[in-house]
């Protein structure tokens, strides 16, 4: 197996924590490049910009964007223009409109573009969708807290608009839930608590609608302290299932079932690597519709400010 060239566009800590560690473990994919103007990955070449990269490494064939979502969206369209494999951390933009002129984009040039949701591939998500096919849907309940200042320490982008807040992290638990359910769900309310002196809310409440009496609610929080809460609970007519630690153990009935993989970041270039070899993109952007529409319905409330 040849393994293809990438390049990292943002080297932050998610690329760091993540992103080059799978790339390292992948034999699909050798680490040829970087982009960042703040110093890339000791003994890879880097660039400071994207343009650079594309027009000295034309040799390159993906890149994988690792940076904030809002100028995620120029960098996806210089990159699918130069002909490049894409690759999109989450969310895969700032807006829904973007996430679809980019897939257009792609298509058009014949390339891939995979917007990926990394928490989709947590160990327990493909067996609990399996176990909720043939289910009827009673109740669903997310709680997803934790706390910011342990998980972004010092990133300002995400109090700034289009850095989502406290949907950063919650989208990953509706990138589960849109993957698992096996009826749609369309958000009715939502309450987004802002701090006075930040763009983009601390905590979120978000209530469904969908198919017959289903009770479907998410709660997000960032304020959490003593340990992350990352579950969701699910009863439907032959029992209750639940998902915690992100999606890494999965529940029947109390009893826990025995799920494994390779970890959420490869599971997502063993994908990319599908793809490209197939010569097929992967772009769902329902995760993101239903921020989207949290944002649309959301009734603001103003909360204590927020410091680092």
């Amino acid at each position: 197996m040849t393994a293809t060239d990438i390049a990292i566009v943002g080297v932050g800590k998610i690329a760091r924590d993540q992103h080059i560690p799978s790339i390292a473990a992948d034999p699909g994919f050798t680490l040829a490049a970087t982009v960042s103007r703040s110093g890339g990955v000791d003994g890879t070449e880097n660039h400071e910009t994207l343009d650079a990269l594309l027009e000295a490494r034309p040799d390159i064939p993906a890149v994988s964007l690792c940076m904030p979502p809002v100028p995620r969206y120029e960098a996806a369209r210089a990159a699918i223009a130069a002909g490049r494999h894409v690759m999109l951390e989450k969310p895969p933009g700032a807006t829904v409109a973007e996430v679809f002129a980019l897939e257009r984009l792609a298509r058009e040039a014949g390339v891939t573009l995979f917007a990926t949701w990394h928490s989709r591939h947590a160990a327990g998500v493909a067996a609990a969708k399996d176990w909720l096919a043939d289910k009827n849907i009673r109740r669903l309940r997310v709680d997803w807290k934790e706390d910011v200042r342990k998980w972004h320490p010092g990133q300002a982008w995400i109090w700034e608009p289009g850095g989502l807040g406290v949907f950063d992290p919650g989208i990953n638990a509706l990138s589960i839930v849109t993957e698992i359910m096996p009826v749609p769900l369309h958000l009715s309310a939502a309450e987004l608590s802002f701090p006075e002196n930040r763009d983009t809310p601390i905590a979120a409440d978000l209530t469904f609608a969908g198919p017959g009496d289903i009770d479907a609610t998410a709660t997000f929080d960032w304020r959490q302290e003593g340990g992350e809460i990352w579950q969701i609970e699910i009863e439907t007519d032959a029992g209750t299932l639940k998902l915690t630690e992100g999606g890494d153990r999965l529940f029947i009935d109390g009893a826990e079932q025995e799920v494994a993989n390779a970890g959420e970041y490869p599971e997502l270039y063993r994908r990319f690597a599908h793809l490209i070899d197939t010569g097929a993109s992967d772009v769902d952007p329902a995760p993101l519709i239903h921020v989207a529409d949290a944002f649309l319905l959301g009734r603001r409330i103003v909360t204590a400010p927020f410091h680092d």
